[in-house]
């Protein structure tokens, strides 16, 4: 096991508000995880009174996850991971796929919500062979999270980016497009980056119910036109099938018919 991280001064100050709803907990609430309290559950039901979907959408976004990390490892040869945003661990956490598969796997997560602080050591549980660590930053300060990935993370060497449901938190998009260029900016030809969002024009009683999420006072998560989330990808080589549905990304064989929901998502290998 990596040697635990130090939280930083500013995380270790933090404190976790229990009495306003938290999209991380909820996530986790709906993914079936133990982290999360009163107020994200009730949360958590409300949405799904409106719109049942989402628990489909958070876990086919697990899924999705998962089966981008092992194209990465198993065709792409990708050894290094950049998952930022990573939110509360649960089941199949990039370390684990990615080191279950190649057990050399090195993993930088970052976030920089309280809650996932306090378990830091869950998530740098790390195979003898590779490494895991944590950064302490917002998806909005990319320089810092750059600079201290690169304490554990080698950037002359292929490494992908993951940004799952996060630029969502990124109100304005030419903002969110700025933050995945300048990430991408530092990485070397042969590194990839792996997006997925929820999205607008599929399901409007999905986009009614995320409505009502962002105006009960919680962070908000804005939803993206699939252009959108298929433009963050500019300048890089989508891998098949490009960007589609989470659950119709490379299904598994014998999974049968996908059911498209409103979750886009894709890969891309960078020139």
């Amino acid at each position: 096991m990596t040697d635990p991280v130090p939280m930083t001064e500013s995380a270790a100050r933090q404190k976790i508000d229990t009495t306003v709803p938290h999209s991380a907990r909820i996530w986790n609430y709906w993914l079936g995880g133990k982290d999360n309290y009163a107020v994200d559950r009730a949360a958590g039901d409300a949405y799904t009174g409106v719109f049942p979907g989402i628990v489909t959408i958070a876990r086919g976004s697990r899924a999705f996850l998962r089966r981008n990390i092992a194209y990465l490892v198993s065709e792409a040869g990708v050894r290094q991971f950049l998952d930022v945003g990573t939110g509360l661990p649960t089941a199949q956490n990039t370390h684990e796929v990615a080191q279950g598969l190649a057990a050399e796997a090195r993993i930088v997560y970052v976030d920089n919500d309280p809650m996932v602080l306090a378990h830091a050591r869950t998530l740098l549980y790390s195979s003898k062979e590779g490494a895991t660590a944590y950064v302490d930053a917002n998806v909005t300060d990319p320089e810092r999270i750059l600079a201290v990935a690169a304490e554990t993370l080698d950037f002359g060497r292929p490494t992908a980016l993951i940004l799952s449901n996060i630029l969502g938190h990124v109100a304005d998009y030419d903002q969110a497009r700025s933050i995945v260029a300048r990430l991408m900016e530092e990485l070397p030809s042969g590194s990839y980056l792996s997006i997925n969002d929820g999205s607008r024009g599929i399901d409007p009683v999905f986009e009614q119910a995320q409505d009502a999420y962002n105006n009960s006072g919680a962070v908000p998560y804005n939803l993206r036109s699939i252009d959108e989330i298929t433009a963050f990808f500019d300048g890089l080589q989508l891998v098949e099938p490009g960007v589609v549905s989470v659950t119709e990304w490379r299904p598994e064989a014998g999974s049968g018919v996908a059911e498209v929901v409103a979750e886009h998502g894709g890969l891309a290998r960078k020139p």
